[in-house]
């Protein structure tokens, strides 16, 4: 985790979040459920709810279709939160990689905690 000013820490990282295609799974065939959730850890907790954001890095999807994706970040806690992925109608996802960057507050090595 990257810190500035000693008390705002910004957090990234990168994840495949499926790859279909080599196992006939859902995405890839359109059939059975059309999200996918991949809960991610912080490196170190932040103070409080950080602001996350998650985009895509990666994408390989049928040019047969429409592309039809959504992606965010559900359930954030100071400690982690779910990266979630959805599609729907024919459109048929081979794989996606996401990336995402979470910025919050962090403890400074002088804070004290004095109870």
């Amino acid at each position: 985790m990257r810190r500035f000013s000693g008390v705002v820490g910004v957090d990234q990282g990168s994840r495949i979040l499926f790859s279909d295609f080599v196992h006939d799974g859902a995405m890839w065939t359109g059939e059975g459920p059309r999200e996918v959730r991949q809960a991610q850890v912080f490196k170190e907790p932040f103070l409080a709810l950080p602001a996350v954001t998650v985009g895509i890095s990666m994408w390989d999807i049928d040019h047969k279709s429409n592309s039809r994706v959504d992606v965010s970040a559900e359930n954030v806690t100071a400690s982690g939160f779910e990266i979630v992925f959805r599609t729907w109608a024919d459109t048929r996802v081979a794989r996606i990689r996401a990336d995402w960057m979470a910025i919050g507050p962090v403890r400074d090595e002088d804070d004290w905690d004095v109870t």
